[in-house]
């Protein structure tokens, strides 16, 4: 080998340990900038998604309250028709003791046959 043949060489050597040293730091230069870039698009992502949950957290209370404000009416009546109906079953009971009673033992005799029979199936 020469003299020239040698310095080629080692020149080339030179050059390329120079270039893989570049290309290793323009990778590096990537990889960080991507990692940065991911981390900020998670940040963003996080961010959006706990706005999202408080804005639905707040409608769904919204939601629940009015179902409340209308529902109220509804269960006054409601419980009003109940204790009628309760005072008239009362008072048709106190008028006819023996109808109601005997009507009573009907009734549960009958579910007692479907309760049977259905067992029995």
């Amino acid at each position: 080998m020469t003299v020239e043949t040698s310095s080629f060489n080692d020149k080339a050597a030179e050059t390329s340990a120079k270039v893989k040293k570049a290309a290793k730091a323009a990778v590096d230069s990537a990889a960080e900038g991507a990692q940065a870039r991911l981390n900020e698009a998670i940040d963003l992502a996080d961010r959006n998604f706990r706005e999202y949950a408080r804005r639905f957290e707040q409608i769904m209370r919204e939601s629940v309250e009015q179902l409340r404000t209308r529902a109220g009416p509804y269960g006054e009546s409601a419980s009003q028709q109940i204790d009628e109906a309760q005072k008239y079953v009362v008072e048709r009971i106190k008028e006819r003791p023996v109808v109601a009673t005997l009507a009573g033992l009907g009734v549960g005799l009958l579910l007692g046959l479907l309760m049977a029979n259905r067992s029995s199936k």
